[in-house]
Order: C-alpha cells, then structure tokens, then sequence
C-alpha cells in the first residue's frame, strides 16, 4: 500500500467537486476549491504517515527506538515490546569503580569521602567512604560520577588500566597531587545498542517463547543477567540441565568473554528465580549446572599470495576477515539454534573467504590451512562441542 502525494489527493478532491456538479469547477470559485483541496489533502497524507508509522509499531524490526507519543502516553516501542515478552529494559551503562594509590607526604588527618580526582579523558571520579593518611602510601576506591560532555561518567571511558595518572580536583594538604591507578574494582559497561543489540535481544524472545522449561527459557533466563551475551543449555544427566553462559569483555574482565564466579551465581539465580524472588522459573526437579563457555583457538596459515599492490592491506583485510569468522562461530543445539548452523569450521570456508579477497584486488593465492593452536596437525573441518567457542590466535603468511 503506497501512500499518495498530496497533489494525488488534491486532484482527486477537484475531480470529486467537478463529478459531483457534473462539469468542471467554475471559474470564479476555483482558486478557493484548489486552496481548499491541498489544505485538506495535507491533513489526509498525515493520517496516512501516522498510520504507516504506527503499523511500523507492531513489529521488532521496525519498531521505533525513539520517544514516541500516542494519546499522551510518552513511549519508546521498541522498550515497551520488550517489557510485554519479559526481555525487559535495555542494559545501562555501568560506572568505573577504581583503586588508587595516594602518596602521603604528611601522615596527618584523613581525606573525606567524597574528595574528587580527574582523569586523562576529563572523567571525574569521587571517593567511596574515607581514608585515614596513616600509611607513606595509602588507598581509596574512586567511582566514575561525572565527564566532560554533562554525563555521569558511565561506560567504558572510565576503565583505566592499572598505572594511570590522575589528580586531585584541588591541591590537598598532607597528599600529592598524582594519584596512580592500582587496579579496577568495578569494570565499567557501555548502554545496550537499542537498534542492533537490544532489538536482537527482543526479536531472539519472540522467536523463543517461554514453554515452562524448554531449553529455550534457560537460554532467555540466562540472559537476563547484566553482561551475560549469550546462554548455551543442554540436557545432561538424568534430571539435569547443563548451562554455558558467555560475558562481555567489559563486565568480565576476560578476552574470551569467561564469566566471573558471581555472574556464574547470578545466572543460576536467575534461572531459578524471577523477578520478585519467586521459584516460578525452572521444573521443581531440574538441577541446573551453570558453568562458563570454553574458547578454543584457532591458527590460519594463508600461503603464495601474489600480484598485489598493498600486500599489507591484503593481509590486514584477511585476519580481520579470520577473526570474525572465528568469533561468530557457535555451538549448534538441536531445537534451539536457529540456521544457519555456525558450529562448523572448515577450510573450504575460510578459502572460500580468502579467495573473495584476494581476487577482489587482482592477486593470486596457492592455499590456506587452519588448524587447532599447538596442534601442530591441520585440519578440514572443526566441530564446536557443547559450550565452545572459538576466535583465530594468529594469521600467517607465507
């Protein structure tokens, strides 16, 4: 259904008057019954926009990430589609929370809670609780509360690593004014992408619905963890349920996304209790596992690459083609993967990507060879096991 123009509609409404009095509009009252049309039809090519917008409301991938109103009611689609299915708000941003070594030049007195040190990108942090300078050196825990653009200090721009420089808002007596990161408390995270990471979230609900205890619901359950992105259960022993839960690097801590011990814990309260703290979530007798994925690596060896200009550009283009592939794959559950399937690795695949390359800048290559890092043994093709993920270790070129 197209919507018409606002000169279709004022036509129609003309040729209406003229069908209507059975000639064409007089002469004198003409200009008026123009005016009058596209006045009208501008009114009725925006009821066609709201209704179109609207239909757009009632599905994920469209649903809008914007602050709509309808009828007074101030609403975000995308949000309130997610609160009716049970996904639930999108994941804040999370605040940096570091240790910090304070040289004490004169050990009088304490600092005050609340005392503020700045960092390299202009986050300011305050201090948790007081600090009596009793000690040469001494240290206090900092949260990310506030950053140059007006905000709260959220997000990863709060992380930094251990040996940083800050200092204090003001010269304060009896201390340095540098400060030196210990290490990071709290890992900060950034806000959930609403249009590609929460939408994804919602679409992935809708597609796996609730069904009392399918395999499905451990891996909506588990997800509702903050930072856990991706849940893996299988049926293992004999009334038992075996869950594999990946992390995001900011809220773990790992490259390989291994979840923290207390994630582990939040994720099997999770799956046992809902969000009032009641035990309406998995079977009465179902024992859930709850473990970390595994990550294997993987090295690529990519041999007789010719006749092209950027060589270097080439073979950055290529590792960064052999990360992703790696990093997408995951394992297959029958009945709760949808396809296509990503728990196989093959060389026939990663040729194939290599040949786009490669010939998409006029060069030649003779072959490629993957195998398990360490291995030593290249291998055709790789199958994922239950709660393995991959990634590519290194890329060489020969």
């Amino acid at each position: 259904m197209t919507t018409p123009t606002t000169k279709e509609i004022s036509d129609n409404i003309i040729a209406s008057i003229s069908a209507s009095i059975s000639q064409a509009v007089p002469l004198l009252p003409r200009s008026f019954i123009a005016v009058m049309a596209k006045a009208v039809a501008a009114i009725i090519v925006i009821l066609y926009k709201r209704a179109d917008f609207i239909g757009l409301q009632w599905f994920v991938r469209t649903a809008s990430i914007s602050e709509t109103t309808f009828l007074g009611e101030t609403v975000i689609p995308l949000i309130e589609i997610g609160r009716q299915i049970g996904v639930g708000d999108p994941t804040e941003a999370t605040q940096a929370e570091l240790l910090i070594d304070i040289t004490v030049e004169t050990q009088v007195g304490s600092l005050a809670s609340g005392t503020q040190i700045i960092g390299p990108q202009g986050i300011t942090y305050i201090l948790i609780g007081s600090v009596a300078l009793s000690a040469p050196t001494v240290q206090g825990t900092f949260r990310a509360v506030a950053d140059q653009s007006g905000g709260d200090g959220a997000g990863v721009q709060g992380n930094l690593d251990p040996g940083a420089q800050l200092s204090f808002a003001n010269p304060l007596a009896n201390v340095s004014r540098i400060v030196v990161v210990n290490s990071q408390v709290v890992t900060a995270a950034n806000a959930e992408d609403l249009d590609v990471v929460y939408r994804a979230r919602v679409l992935d609900r809708f597609q796996k619905r609730p069904q009392g205890g399918a395999l499905a619901d451990y891996e909506g359950w588990g997800e509702e963890v903050e930072g856990i992105i991706n849940v893996y259960p299988y049926t293992g022993d004999p009334g038992e349920i075996d869950v594999f839960s990946e992390a995001t690097v900011a809220s773990s801590g790992s490259p390989d996304g291994i979840p923290t011990g207390p994630q582990l814990t939040a994720v099997l309260d999770s799956i046992n209790f809902d969000e009032n703290g009641l035990a309406t979530r998995r079977p009465a007798n179902a024992f859930v596992n709850s473990n970390a994925i595994t990550r294997s690596s993987f090295d690529v060896e990519v041999e007789g690459i010719s006749g092209v200009a950027d060589v270097a550009q080439l073979e950055a283009d290529i590792t960064a083609a052999m990360d992703f592939i790696f990093a997408r794959a995951e394992p297959f559950i029958n009945g709760l993967t949808i396809p296509p399937r990503l728990d196989n690795i093959t060389r026939s695949a990663l040729i194939g990507t290599v040949e786009d390359l490669v010939t998409a800048v006029n060069g030649l290559f003779t072959t490629v060879r993957f195998e398990v890092t360490g291995s030593g043994t290249p291998i055709e093709l790789y199958t994922l096991g239950r709660g393995e993920k991959a990634k590519a270790n290194v890329v060489t070129f020969i």
